[in-house]
């Protein structure tokens, strides 16, 4: 259950605000003990994913829009998924791994201190407090554990298998809860 600022009980389940539309498994547990707090609920989840996108002027640019999106998984992924993926490449593909998000919506700025606090001692030093001009307090609570790679510019793949295989486990040892798997 998520709890919405104003006490009404929301399902986990439901459609937010992502454009995935439903809270990662894997966050499930980090997210649980928060919604069950009136001072705190969630408003995105991400437990971490794999992107491979195509595009671009040069391919090396960063953002996501304006990018064919290859690939997207919340889960592991083998360098045959790649491989596969990146045969429908034209422009310059990047394998992108972007680690755990989270943000969550502070009843009061000293709930989002405390937090934010949490999240520093935790590892996750790239987090941050957002007060908005009506003052809706947010906290992103995010790693700095991402990884962003060129794997073929021109729709030449620049890169062999084995380096795409060794990318992947970079990012499986990145990824918070997910490094005992495969």
């Amino acid at each position: 259950v998520q709890r919405s600022r104003d006490g009404r009980c929301k399902c986990l389940s439901k459609v937010g605000l992502s454009w995935k539309g439903s809270v990662d498994e894997d966050v499930v547990e980090l997210v649980q003990p928060l919604t069950g707090r009136e001072q705190f609920f969630t408003t995105s989840s991400c437990a971490g994913c794999i992107l491979l996108l195509d595009g671009g002027i040069n391919g090396f640019e960063v953002q996501k829009q304006n990018r064919c999106w290859l690939l997207v998984t919340h889960k592991l992924c083998v360098k045959d998924d790649v491989i596969v993926a990146l045969k429908e490449a034209n422009g310059g593909a990047i394998l992108k791994f972007e680690p755990l998000v989270l943000h969550v919506q502070c009843q009061q700025l000293q709930d989002a201190q405390i937090l934010h606090s949490v999240a520093i001692d935790s590892a996750f030093r790239n987090s941050g407090i957002i007060v908005g001009k009506r003052g809706k307090t947010m906290l992103a609570v995010r790693s700095t554990h991402g990884l962003e790679v060129p794997l073929s510019h021109k729709g030449k793949l620049m890169v062999t298998g084995e380096y795409i295989d060794f990318l992947l486990k970079i990012s499986k040892s990145k990824n918070v809860g997910k490094q005992e798997e495969n």
